[in-house]
């Protein structure tokens, strides 16, 4: 295994390789930082251009612009508060009030280590556990996929809302906006209004541009005569400082790296799943949760770095079962087959020295965003917070035209952007948690489609969602996350009272 490693690295560093993948990384933090546009979007609108190129290089700039984006999709996310990508979303829980804190630069520092050592690690994970765990891959069928988009469901609405009720309404909210559409099956209008442009269903950037950048805004517009003149404080804390704070997060991380790997086995997954379930995870594990949304930097850690362990994970299945496991993974194996490379088991076989290039570069895409980041990204996008808050008012609100029109250059995009601004509102005012609408719309299709699946695979009535052992495992873990917290809340608030 280690041979075609040692055998591909040569190939790897030449100057070529190393420039492409230098400049998709630096293409990939800006990509990621305009709301709107998305590393599937880019490494698509690359693809017709590699016809000419060597594989290994047009492989490396994928992977730059795939590591870069990950994390460019942090800086407005925590700037202000317009996730880059959808995977930033959980990013802006704790992004934001520490930069309303004034401690933006520190927030990006934390996001960057935290991105940068999720993208190595899953591109080790890659280089020795691929054909392993790619069987893993192999036992869950729609039953268990299903499963795991309920269980996160749950576990999101459960542990990131204060209010269980609440939290369970607003994920029902998110599945409701995620069935808008065609049917998956019949293909009839569903809740479309006669209106062609919502037959594709509602584009995810679009609801999370409107549901976290428009409401700061009615927020800061609702008080502007205060906000006159103030501006955010912008404080900088030296890099190496930031560095030698990681042993603080090794847990955190060791947890969101598990969780990465896992669903980036799972065809469909997501790395916005993956962040959801990290930050839950790394909320129950630490020793002050209630700080957690209101600037806990063990919240970006967790998030940054679930959403980049998904990064090579999900390819696992692209290169070894040409199954992607995500929407970027799926235009990567594109790629792959532009340069005549078939995934598959073959792969290894016969382009060796290929696939196991492109394993080492994905780690060193990410290994090179700690120098451009920190850098590049960190002071020179943290200025934004110079800018006077009453001035923020019209720049959130272009950037988030800008990037609801991107979208599908449609005007209809952008005004259902204003009516989700509304909605997120309205919601914040009554407590109401965004992160679920957000996650059923992300995970409502999935669900749907896999149960559907299991049903018509049900053909001798035996059954299959609840008698398959990962589907009996998942249920209970189902049962336990929305039973026990109520239970255990109930029990803390009796012993105080009695005290």
């Amino acid at each position: 295994m280690f041979s075609p490693l040692l055998d591909a690295l040569p190939a790897v560093l030449t100057f070529p390789n190393l420039l492409a993948m230098i400049g998709g990384v630096l293409v990939g933090i800006v990509v990621g930082s305009l709301p709107g546009l998305t590393a599937t979007m880019s490494i698509a609108v690359l693809l017709p251009l590699t016809f000419t190129m060597d594989p290994l290089v047009a492989l490396g700039m994928m992977a730059g612009i795939y590591n870069g984006a990950m994390y460019g999709g942090a800086i407005p996310a925590i700037l202000l508060r317009i996730p880059g990508t959808p995977a930033a979303i959980v990013t802006t829980f704790d992004g934001y009030p520490l930069a309303q804190q004034g401690r933006a630069g520190y927030a990006l520092q934390v996001a960057l280590l935290s991105s940068a050592f999720g993208g190595m690690m899953s591109a080790i994970a890659m280089m020795i556990l691929a054909p392993p765990l790619s069987l893993v891959t192999l036992a869950f069928g729609p039953p268990e996929v299903f499963w795991v988009g309920i269980f996160g469901m749950a576990a999101v609405a459960v542990f990131l809302g204060e209010d269980m009720p609440k939290g369970f309404l607003s994920a029902l909210i998110g599945l409701f906006i995620g069935m808008i559409g065609l049917d998956p099956v019949m293909s009839t209008d569903r809740f479309t209004f006669g209106r062609l442009e919502l037959e594709s269903g509602i584009d995810i950037v679009v609801l999370m541009v409107g549901l976290y950048a428009i409401p700061p805004c009615l927020e800061m517009a609702e008080d502007t005569a205060k906000a006159m003149g103030t501006r955010m404080k912008l404080e900088f804390q030296p890099f190496l400082k930031t560095i030698r704070e990681i042993p603080r997060y090794f847990k955190i991380w060791s947890w969101a790296y598990l969780y990465g790997i896992f669903v980036g086995l799972l065809p469909g997954a997501s790395g916005s799943f993956v962040s959801f379930l990290a930050y839950e995870r790394a909320k129950r594990i630490s020793k002050d949760p209630d700080s957690f949304g209101k600037g806990n930097p063990e919240g970006i850690a967790a998030s940054e770095f679930g959403n980049n362990a998904d990064n090579a994970a999900a390819l696992i299945p692209t290169v070894t079962l040409g199954i992607p496991g995500s929407s970027v993974a799926a235009v990567i194996m594109g790629g792959l087959l532009v340069q005549g490379l078939q995934p598959g088991p073959d792969l290894f076989r016969n382009s060796a020295d290929i696939i196991y290039g492109f394993m080492i570069q994905m780690f060193l895409t990410s290994l090179i965003l700690i120098p451009l980041g920190g850098s590049f990204a960190t002071n020179l996008f943290a200025q934004v917070l110079r800018i006077p808050r009453p001035l923020l008012i019209p720049l959130i609100i272009c950037l988030s035209i800008v990037g609801a029109y991107c979208v599908q250059n449609s005007l209809f995009d952008v005004w259902l952007m204003f009516g989700f601004g509304l909605l997120g509102y309205v919601m914040s005012k009554t407590g109401l948690p965004l992160a679920p609408v957000a996650l059923g719309v992300i995970l409502g299709p999935l669900i749907e489609s896999n149960l559907r699946l299991s049903l018509l695979l049900d053909v001798r009535n035996e059954h299959i969602l609840f008698t398959r052992p990962i589907c009996m495992v998942l249920i209970a873990l189902l049962v336990l996350t929305t039973v026990l917290p109520p239970v255990w809340k109930h029990i803390r608030a009796r012993r105080a009272r009695e005290a």
